[in-house]
């Protein structure tokens, strides 16, 4: 799965893609300006790895994965260009499946703001415009393709149906995302990879004294906003991340610990990102590896065996299923099985978050 970073420059995204890709791209001023996307691969933190990691001390530990774009910075006005198809913030947006806007509150005299002034509800609506003009130049466009079609086709109408209910939305400057579409509706609307259709999550950046005192400019706005239109929003301090980052285990844990952090907040919004794409994951254990497989929710067990091997998936026969809140309340294989709570799954068990499963196959 991928999660796209947008914003507008100098906010802060290039920390957030180094703090969550554990990398070191240049985020001076002198990135104003570029042009390219930056990738990487961000760990999901999870507890339950590291309790069963500790268990089974295996060779190899493996977290759950998101790949990560850092997109360069938007200034207002881009969805206007003549030819959308070439633009590289445009395109860099449809290559992902969500998008997480770092938003600037911090107050920094040496950051110059693009707008001259820390204004986060404007900097808000000044990207989610530039979106929503580019999707609203798609939908008119294929409207109007379809209305003066020569031959128009029952498909052609479901397909008209659903893309008047999205300009009028668009129109109304709120996101295709808000709307609720049927199944049938959705397919309509495949082929075309909507911008606003995209899971939207808010993260808010912080100086250190807002961070402490969770007071800033527009914060009640801010609020409400992402409340209305149901978007996660998170609130996070990257320089005070950057120091977490920077410590030993040890150390980090008595910093956060003074700051009365109990989760860093890079570890919320890989979490946050994870779980609003509608993922979950399920865990295998062995000497060897120890290891979290990120499958969507509503899965069977047959296809999450795929994910380990298609071999698997093609002759599965059950699947050993243990919930991970069970072993580590009784602490070994053995006990849950004494206690009965040790499962056999045929092929069409919904997978849970969490469950610990061995896939029995024959081929």
């Amino acid at each position: 799965m991928k999660i796209g970073l947008i914003g507008l420059p100098m906010t802060g995204k290039t920390t957030f893609f180094n703090l969550l890709t554990n990398t070191a791209m240049d985020f001076s001023g002198t990135s104003y300006g570029r042009t390219e996307a930056h990738i990487g691969v961000s760990k999901v933190p999870d507890m339950r790895i590291d309790f069963l990691s500790e268990i089974y001390k295996p060779k190899k530990t493996i977290y759950a994965t998101i790949e990560v774009t850092d997109i360069k910075g938007v200034a207002a006005g881009i969805s206007s260009q003549k030819s959308l198809g070439a633009n590289p913030f445009l395109e860099s947006v449809r290559q992902v499946d969500a998008l997480v806007h770092v938003v600037r509150a911090f107050r920094a005299d040496d950051i110059i703001h693009i707008e001259g002034s820390i204004d986060p509800v404007r900097d808000i609506e000044t990207l989610n415009i530039e979106l929503l003009f580019a999707d609203l130049a798609v939908v008119e466009n294929r409207i109007l393709r379809i209305e003066t079609s020569k031959k128009i086709t029952k498909d052609m109408i479901g397909e008209l149906e659903v893309l008047k209910k999205c300009r009028e939305v668009l129109e109304n400057e709120k996101l295709i995302n808000s709307i609720e579409l049927t199944d049938v509706e959705k397919q309509h609307l495949k082929s075309f990879s909507f911008l606003t259709e995209r899971p939207l999550i808010l993260l808010v950046n912080l100086d250190e004294e807002q961070f402490k005192s969770r007071k800033y400019n527009q914060r009640e706005k801010v609020m409400k906003y992402a409340e209305e239109r149901q978007i996660p929003i998170l609130e996070i301090c990257a320089k005070t991340e950057l120091e977490i980052n920077q410590l030993e285990d040890e150390d980090k844990a008595m910093f956060m610990e003074d700051l009365g952090i109990e989760e860093t907040g890079i570890s919320k919004l890989a979490n946050t990102m994870y779980n609003y794409l509608g993922l979950i994951s399920f865990l295998t254990v062995g000497e060897d590896e120890v290891r979290a497989w990120p499958v969507r929710k509503g899965i069977a067990a047959k296809a999450a065996a795929g994910k380990v091997h298609s071999d698997i998936e093609r002759g599965f026969i059950r699947a050993e299923v243990v919930s991970f809140d069970d072993f580590k309340k009784l602490g070994s294989m053995q006990k849950v099985r004494e206690k009965g709570l040790f499962r056999l799954e045929g092929r069409d068990y919904i997978v849970h978050d969490g469950d610990i499963i061995n896939f029995r196959f024959n081929i």
